[in-house]
């Protein structure tokens, strides 16, 4: 009896350790909270289990707007983009075969966890056309734009070409206004990094304004370079693309998973969400959103939120450290943040500032994110606490009838969700008066 005391004890100390004694609210802002370090010994799992939509049921819009489905039963839907004939292209995919991801007993209790929260279903590799033909706020027509892709994502239509990250290049597409289908082979613009562990997939895209280059996000081959940084050549990282000439360059660094991009309409700066490393506490480190600087380093692997050492990389780099940029915004921690537009053009009662949707954190007790939410600015910059848009992704008892990930505004200036767990997108739009 008196030999299981001590781990009698260790079970209580894990369990009071795997609370966040911090709100979702101190880790956001310019200036969020930033608590001292903690490593559990087994990571601390706290994924919602996937269950998907009742009959009638629909997420929770805010005051003064109204939520419908403009789609559903879509395959594990993930990423929008509006055409502009007001055509909704969405990416019904995931994870590509990756044989050497998360090896190990850690690798398999993480599969199990991700098969349950609905991330394992196979990738349906396709874009599908969606076109509301009546107004009526929900689509009508739908096709198969593209198929047999490998796990897109990122779209951008540039002139007459549409640009298609997959998770290992980039491919074009000659495109006509209105057109449903494309039958013409994929041209390869460049190859992105990939191969056998492609730990974070998604790759997305953002052409500037004039069409000359493309930015590309490319996530980390880890959580915080465990595999060592060989396998992060080119990753963590945002690419610039000339359209012209196919070649590219690096244009920052730094950033563990980048994946939503949106320019900034007052100052036309690039900006972008990403999502920050795992297992040191439940209450760090606070994913982010951030304008990108040419040529920044944003602290991946070697430090967080700025010059914040992660003693566990080695060899340390201090001198990179140095150099770290902060974040412009705290989003919380573990949150999971994907989408991103910019409120131009916006019908509903958010004008100035950007809208993120909030995938939703796997280890964090309580969970965060599993929510849309608008971060606002004022003169370019983020200015205040963020505002629920679309909310009630969670249920009662803690399951997921839904997973927010891809945003944007469609023709009309509604929001267009995307819902990979619900295999919906949802429109929301401003309360009828």
């Amino acid at each position: 009896m008196p030999s299981s005391k001590p781990s009698v004890v260790l079970l209580v100390l894990l369990a009071c350790a795997s609370t966040a004694p911090l709100s979702v609210a101190d880790t956001t802002g310019p200036h969020p909270t930033l608590v001292e370090p903690h490593q559990a010994l087994v990571p601390d799992v706290n994924i919602a289990t996937a269950r998907g939509w009742q009959d009638g049921q629909t997420p929770l819009a805010a005051p003064g707007t109204q939520v419908v489905a403009f789609a559903r039963d879509l395959d594990h839907p993930r990423w929008l983009y509006v055409l502009p004939n007001g055509d909704v292209l969405v990416a019904e995919t995931n994870a590509p075969p990756r044989p050497d991801d998360s090896p190990g007993l850690k690798g398999a209790v993480m599969k199990s966890e991700m098969k349950r929260s609905g991330a394992a279903v196979p990738s349906a590799n396709r874009i599908t056309l969606l076109r509301d033909t009546d107004g009526d706020g929900v689509a009508d027509l739908r096709t198969v734009l593209l198929a047999q892709r490998n796990s897109p994502f990122g779209m951008a239509l540039v002139g007459d070409t549409l640009y298609v990250a997959d998770s290992d290049q980039v491919v074009r597409f000659p495109y006509a206004r209105g057109q449903t289908s494309i039958a013409a082979a994929p041209v390869t613009v460049l190859a992105l990094p990939a191969g056998p562990i492609n730990h974070h997939w998604t790759k997305n895209l953002l052409p500037t304004r004039d069409g000359s280059r493309l930015y590309v996000t490319v996530g980390s081959n880890s959580d915080m370079g465990e595999r060592g940084l060989a396998a992060e050549e080119g990753r963590a990282a945002i690419w610039e693309v000339d359209l012209k000439t196919g070649t590219h360059r690096v244009f920052a660094t730094g950033l563990r998973n980048p994946n939503g991009l949106a320019f900034e309409p007052l100052t036309g700066a690039l900006w972008t969400v990403v999502n920050e490393r795992d297992e040191l506490g439940n209450d760090l480190v606070p994913d982010y959103l951030t304008s990108v600087r040419d040529g920044a380093f944003y602290g991946w692997p070697y430090s967080w939120y700025g010059a914040h050492v992660d003693v566990r990389v080695t060899p340390a780099r201090p001198d990179l450290v140095a150099s770290a940029v902060v974040p412009d915004y705290a989003l919380g921690a573990h949150v999971a943040p994907l989408g991103l537009a910019a409120a131009t053009g916006s019908a509903l009662p958010w004008k100035e500032g950007m809208f993120v949707g909030l995938h939703g954190s796997w280890n964090r007790r309580p969970r965060s994110g599993y929510k849309v939410i608008f971060v606002p600015f004022t003169k370019g910059q983020p200015a205040g606490q963020p505002t629920d848009v679309l909310t009630g992704f969670l249920t009662r008892d803690g399951e997921a009838s839904g997973r927010p990930v891809g945003v944007a505004l469609d023709a009309k200036g509604a929001l267009l969700v995307a819902d990979d767990v619900g295999n919906t997108v949802w429109r929301v739009t401003a309360a009828a008066k």
